[in-house]
This record gives structure tokens, C-alpha cells and sequence, in this order.
């Protein structure tokens, strides 16, 4: 049976951090808990768990802590946690069995990451696989019987293991001040970030903080970019747009939007909120309704389910249609149900 490190980087965690060291409890052959400045008691939590604890001087970089974390663990494998997340009694028993029947050659575990749409986190599935436990040492394997070559791939194993998010409310306050730090000091942004930071903004983020990103997404647009990218900053700016009520803004991004092909679910909202502010219920109606049926969402999936649905009932209302409203009201209601929008 193999040995596992369970690291975790945490910062005021004392509601919920029992709760996860509980689940992880017999799994994990020791835990790393790299503290980067509480001021609770996350630290005496974790030492009434036997936890192997280590200070961390927050530096803005949730990479480097974690790096950190895995220079300290010394099992066989390594599980990363955060402190938020529960492991229950199902997949505790699944969690174990792996341990005891995992193939040598397996380098990376990827297990599924439960119940993230309604905790509002920036990810579209509330299921999905994440990358979860690693081999902490890789044994290098040349391949082909001519010409041979290193395999440089690592071997990865989808289980059925899941792990549930439980966190007690949203980052992205914490992430855009991240963010707006490394812009400040002119530290590139990747692909994956840039568009990380536009699903934060769609998902929890408030009118100041559009406004505060548009001079970066402004200035993505100096440089070639794929149309995937350039569908996600244009979001970004029509948004920008409705906020300051600058039309101008907001017919220059939409069109450029509708025109890469099929629009997206955030610019049509958003240009359905522009006519719907203005009195315009009509021409609000066909925007919203693009959004909810004609489109794809870019950054958000309630952008393409209940809340254009709702902003329809809203424009029926007021233009004194009660059916209509009702109608769409109801389609809205059980669009939250996500056992409905399955079926």
C-alpha cells in the first residue's frame, strides 16, 4: 500500500479546517500545513491533528506556497487539499482502497471536484475532474524498440473518488486584489489567467471592479488573439460599456462579438440590460432572449439560463404581459433546480 502526503496552504481557516482534517483522517500517512499568517487558531487546530506545520510568508503567489508545501511532504504520493473541502465516508473508502490497488506506473490521480455551482465558484460544472493526488518522485521510462525516447507524458488515472466543496463564501475579492497586483507590476497574466480573472468578474464581481480591469482587457486588444480570447474580452467590455452607459462602447464590442459567429450569452445580456435601463422593453426581449436560447455562455452559465429568463419575466411585467411573465418566471425558477436544467 503507498504512502500519502496530504498538503494544504492555509489563512484563518478555523471554521472549516476540522472538518476537512477529520475527513482526511487515516488517508493521509502525514499532513503539511503551511500557514501563510493566521491570526486564528488555525495553527492549534492543526496541531491537535498532529498536522507538521510550517510558516509561509505570503507573497501574493498561491503557486509558490503550494510548491512550498510539496518540498515538505515525504510520502510516496501527494494529495492536495484545501481547507475547505470534505472527503465523506463513500469516497474515504474509495480514497483507501486506491492506496492499496494503485498501479506503480500511475504518476497523477485526478479525482472529481463536487458541488461548485452552488458555492458560485468560477467553474461552469459543478462536477469535474481536478488533478488531486501526485506521485512525488517520477521514475523516467525510455519507449519504442527504435529510436527510443523518454516518455514524457505522466501517466494519469481518472477515479471515482469525489471531493466535495464546502467553503463558507466567495475569493474573489481576495483574487482581484491578486490580480490587480501583478497588473500593477507588470507581470503577464496566461491565457488560462486572463480568462480566470473574466469569469471571476462575471461571476461575483461588482461594477468597480469591471471598471478597475478595463484599461487591462483594453489594452489585450494591441496584440493578435485568437477568437476563443477576444469573445472573452469583449464581454469584459461591453459590461464596461453598460456600466458608464456608453453606448458607443458597448455597439463596438457587441457587434465585433455577434460577428465572430455565434454571440455570447454575456454580451447579449448585457446589451438586453442596456435596452431594458433605457425603457426599451421590446427590443430588451430579443436581446434576452438570444441570450437564453441563441447563444453560449463565455464566462458564467447563469448568463445563458435563469438570469436572462428572469429579466424576460421582468420586461413582460412591465410592459403589463402577466402570462408571459409568469411563463418565464417559472422557466427560471427551474433552471435553478439543476436537476431540472439535466433533464
Amino acid at each position: 500500500m503507498i504512502t500519502v502526503s496530504a498538503c494544504l496552504i492555509v489563512k484563518n481557516e478555523e471554521n472549516v479546517l476540522a472538518r476537512c482534517l477529520s475527513s482526511l483522517k487515516d488517508l493521509a500517512d502525514e499532513i503539511i500545513l503551511v500557514d501563510t499568517g493566521s491570526t486564528d487558531a488555525t495553527k492549534e487546530i492543526g496541531a491537535q491533528f498532529g498536522c507538521k506545520i510550517y510558516d509561509f510568508t505570503w507573497v501574493d503567489d498561491f503557486a509558490a506556497a503550494r510548491n512550498f508545501s510539496f518540498e515538505k511532504a515525504g510520502m510516496d504520493y501527494i494529495y492536495t487539499a484545501d481547507a475547505d473541502e470534505v472527503i465523506d465516508e463513500e469516497n474515504r473508502k474509495r480514497f483507501m482502497d486506491l492506496k492499496q490497488c494503485i498501479l506503480p506506473e500511475i504518476e497523477i490521480v485526478q479525482m472529481k471536484y463536487t458541488n461548485q455551482l452552488q458555492f458560485n465558484t468560477t467553474y461552469n460544472f459543478d462536477c469535474e475532474y481536478r488533478p488531486k493526488l501526485f506521485k512525488r518522485t517520477r521514475r523516467f521510462e525510455w519507449m519504442d524498440p527504435v529510436h527510443e525516447t523518454i516518455r514524457l507524458e505522466p501517466v494519469i488515472f481518472d477515479s471515482d473518488i469525489e471531493i466535495i466543496h464546502m467553503p463558507e463564501g466567495n475569493h474573489s475579492k481576495r483574487d482581484f486584489d491578486i490580480f490587480s497586483k501583478l497588473i500593477r507590476k507588470g507581470v503577464p497574466l496566461s491565457k488560462k489567467l486572463r480568462s480566470m480573472y473574466a469569469r471571476e468578474l462575471f461571476i461575483s464581481g461588482e461594477d468597480q471592479d469591471f471598471l478597475e480591469a478595463e484599461d487591462y482587457f483594453n489594452g489585450l486588444l494591441s496584440e493578435d488573439r485568437a477568437e476563443e480570447e477576444l469573445k472573452i474580452i469583449q464581454c469584459v467590455l461591453t459590461r464596461c460599456g453598460r456600466i458608464k452607459k456608453d453606448g458607443t462602447q458597448i455597439l463596438k464590442n457587441a457587434l465585433k462579438n455577434v460577428a465572430c459567429g455565434k454571440a455570447s450569452s454575456e454580451v447579449c445580456y448585457d446589451v438586453g440590460e442596456y435596452f431594458m435601463e433605457a425603457g426599451d422593453f421590446n427590443e430588451a426581449v430579443i436581446w434576452f432572449y438570444n441570450a437564453a436560447y441563441e447563444t453560449e455562455c463565455e464566462l458564467n452559465i447563469r448568463y445563458s439560463r435563469e438570469l436572462p429568463l428572469l429579466k424576460l419575466a421582468r420586461c413582460y411585467e412591465q410592459a403589463g404581459d402577466v402570462t408571459q411573465a409568469k411563463f418565464y418566471e417559472e422557466l427560471a425558477r427551474k433552471a435553478v433546480d439543476e436537476k431540472a436544467i439535466d433533464e
